[in-house]
């Protein structure tokens, strides 16, 4: 029971420290993060929707 203790108080002092350390982002980093994150998304469909398209097109149902 101390293990367990001992391993959730460790997990809590590293979030208390990642916290720490951490800052706001400004807003050109904020516009910059967002872009590419919206960009990655779009991919990510852009693919998922080609694979749908083909596979409507050549694999009869």
């Amino acid at each position: 029971m101390s293990n367990l203790q001992f391993n959730l108080k460790e997990k809590f002092d590293n979030y208390i420290r990642v916290l720490k350390i951490s800052r706001k982002p400004d807003m050109d980093e904020f516009k910059q993060t967002t872009k590419v994150a919206l960009i990655g998304i779009a991919l990510v469909g852009l693919i998922g929707f080609i694979f749908f398209a083909l596979s409507v097109l050549f694999i009869p149902s």
